[in-house]
């Protein structure tokens, strides 16, 4: 499925078409296969045959992280565990976790849908291409290799961690594509260079995904590793990855349409909006068995674009996720997303891409430290200019973010470094 061009050319009419036709049977089949959809359909009034057009997904009642957990394990399975052939799973660390279920033909749309978007960013049959995100439970690494392999690429699943082990390999394979976090791919970047090794690496292509990643910060990997860098989005209540990725282009992420039904939303009141807002991205389903997906809040904040592509590609593009509306901190009334925070210092060259939040409360006052690794000790040695990359750090902050923030510069390597998705934010508010 893959391969065939006119796929990804087709007009918005025909799209629409086949998401539609679709959208019907997929609602069928939930009425018919899961009891938490039926009741929850029929207590809405939905039925497949009400649904005359796209737009009245709207009356579909939204479907959350929660309700996975609350049906835990199986319980919004659309087949019976003899025909699930693959269980995937969130890390649970903040309960239950939620657990996916795949059968044959999931596993096949899965393979199909990342065959896309790896071939669109540029890899081929003539890539080795090293996969340095964590396997088992986790989609991500497993989504990748699939999609990989489908169009003939050769696969290297080192799997995370081990980093010199993994600069070993990659000199030794002539490894030319990298799939990870771009955060431990900017650490394998560093790693490299203190090992003197840097130039000995044949890497071409980034494809990155599992955490958010601002241009700035893009920039900064693309450098260091002497890579392409892409972008690639998905969930494990959706698929995996393998709902969205780059092209060339990188003007957005395209959105595999024929098997995604994407809408925006306000994160506040549940209200649909308008085509071009930004919001909360939904996403619906079309092809899964396994566990089918109606209107889940993805809790991403993002815009869709539904103009043709340089690339030639038709397919919608939704704009790199700029937050989750879940991780969004409100600091004394104002509403900031870390990735403003990471755009702002990527700026500066006198500072390491690694950084911390921490949000504290005094005096019924919230207030934000942002933690900056120099990028090397020598500006130690100069009061002057430290204090003047200080404030200059500040003022750009409080510029783009409009509230005060305390900027403290630490030390060259003494932040965290990561393997998997970065955890940069320590709020401590609830322990004050």
């Amino acid at each position: 499925m893959f391969f065939q061009k006119d796929i990804e050319t087709m007009s918005r009419a025909k799209i629409e078409e086949i998401q539609l036709e679709r959208l019907k049977h997929i609602v069928q089949y939930c009425m018919d296969n899961i009891p938490f959809y039926n009741k929850r359909l029929t207590e809405a009034g939905v039925s497949a045959d009400k649904i005359k057009c796209l737009e009245d997904v709207q009356y579909i009642p939204y479907t959350t992280k929660a309700d996975i957990r609350d049906t835990y394990p199986f319980g919004l399975f659309g087949k019976p565990i003899k025909d699930i052939v693959r269980i995937h799973a969130s890390s649970g660390t903040t309960g239950k976790p939620t657990v996916v279920g795949y059968t044959k033909n999931d596993i096949e749309i899965w393979s199909d849908c990342m065959a896309r978007i790896v071939m669109a960013a540029g890899a081929s049959d003539e890539d080795i291409i090293q996969i340095a995100f964590g396997y088992g439970l986790f989609t991500g690494a497993l989504g990748l290799h699939y999609g990989l392999e489908k169009i003939g690429a050769t696969v290297v699943p080192t799997s995370s961690g081990n980093t010199e082990k993994q600069i070993m390999l990659m000199q030794d394979f002539q490894t030319t594509g990298l799939v990870s976090t771009p955060s431990y791919a900017q650490y394998i970047g560093e790693m490299a260079k203190d090992m003197g090794v840097i130039d000995k690496l044949n890497l071409k292509l980034g494809l990155f995904g599992s955490e958010g990643c601002t241009e700035e910060m893009r920039g900064q990997i693309e450098k260091t590793l002497g890579l392409f860098a892409t972008d690639n989005y998905g969930m494990s209540e959706l698929m995996g990855p393998g709902v969205s990725g780059e092209c060339r282009e990188r003007t957005g992420l395209h959105i595999n349409e024929d098997h995604f039904l994407a809408e925006i939303i306000d994160p506040n009141t549940g209200e649909v909006l308008p085509k071009g807002s930004t919001g909360e991205l939904v996403i619906t389903t079309l092809t899964k068995e396994g566990i089918p997906m109606l209107r889940y809040r993805t809790k991403d904040i993002t815009k869709i674009n539904y103009e043709p592509c340089r690339c030639g590609r038709t397919f919608a593009r939704m704009d790199k996720v700029k937050g989750r509306s879940d991780d969004m901190l409100k600091i004394r009334g104002v509403n900031v997303f870390p990735s403003q925070i990471e755009s702002v210092l990527m700026k500066f060259d006198e500072i390491a891409p690694h950084y911390q939040l921490v949000i504290t409360r005094k005096d019924f006052s919230d207030r934000l430290e942002v933690k900056v690794e120099l990028a090397d000790d020598g500006l130690l040695e100069n009061f002057a200019d430290l204090e003047n990359l200080r404030d200059r750090i500040h003022h750009d902050l409080k510029t783009v973010l409009g509230i005060e923030t305390k900027v403290s510069l630490v030390e060259h390597k003494s932040l965290e470094r990561f393997q998997g998705k970065a955890k940069r934010i320590i709020d401590l508010r609830d322990n004050k």
